[in-house]
């Protein structure tokens, strides 16, 4: 009677024993030993923090969705014109106030300029610059808006906390920012390294 015949070659693992990556093994944190590492503390407060910032982003970003029709970062965007002076700011300041690089600003405000929310003008002390200014429908657009985001927010996040974690919150936010505002800085300085020394930025388009 005829058998099928296994042939052995070298190196060849046996499939029954062959497992996912990373199935059956632990987590890789590294050795917390090192400089720089993170403690176990520190791990498990950052992978809490980590995903509540990613739910919390997801969350209003559905619901601003659902409720008024409009993208965060948009929301973002008129925000920031409503707060400016005349509710105008050159293009490389808005890009500073809502943290966006120069292609994701571009790409907001073009989308914003064809709904008739925003409008672009030149920049008077630069030509090839730009101004961005939130315009009568825009300020209405965000009016409306603005329920919708705060009742995802409260929901979210502050009906979660209580008064004294409320507080805790915006002196830890208070701190992260205060670590971070150097470099960031640095980063949204070399990435309108190309405007004028009068701060319009190039081609009106910031990229």
């Amino acid at each position: 009677m005829k058998t099928d015949r296994v042939i052995d070659i070298p190196g060849r693992q046996d499939p029954t024993n062959l497992k996912a990556p990373g199935v059956g093994a632990p987590p890789y944190h590294g050795d917390v030993d090192q400089p720089g590492q993170l403690s176990a503390g520190e791990r498990e407060a950052w992978d809490g923090f980590s995903a509540a910032i990613t739910m919390l982003t997801e969350h209003l970003e559905r619901r601003l969705q659902q409720d008024a029709g409009m993208p965060h970062a948009h929301y973002a965007v008129l925000a920031a014109l409503a707060d400016a002076p005349e509710r105008t700011l050159r293009m490389h300041e808005l890009a500073c106030a809502v943290r966006f690089s120069r292609s994701r600003l571009s790409h907001a405000i073009g989308r914003l300029e064809a709904a008739g929310l925003v409008r672009r003008t030149p920049c008077p002390s630069d030509k090839r610059g730009a101004l961005a200014t939130l315009t009568p429908v825009g300020a209405d657009a965000l009016l409306a808006a603005t329920p919708a985001r705060d009742a995802a927010v409260k929901h979210a996040l502050f009906d979660a906390l209580s008064a004294e974690q409320v507080d805790r919150l915006g002196e830890i936010s208070d701190a992260v920012m205060g670590a971070l505002s150097e470099s960031c800085d640095v980063v949204h300085s070399g990435d309108m390294s190309d405007r004028e020394s009068d701060g319009c930025a190039p081609d009106g388009q910031l990229g």
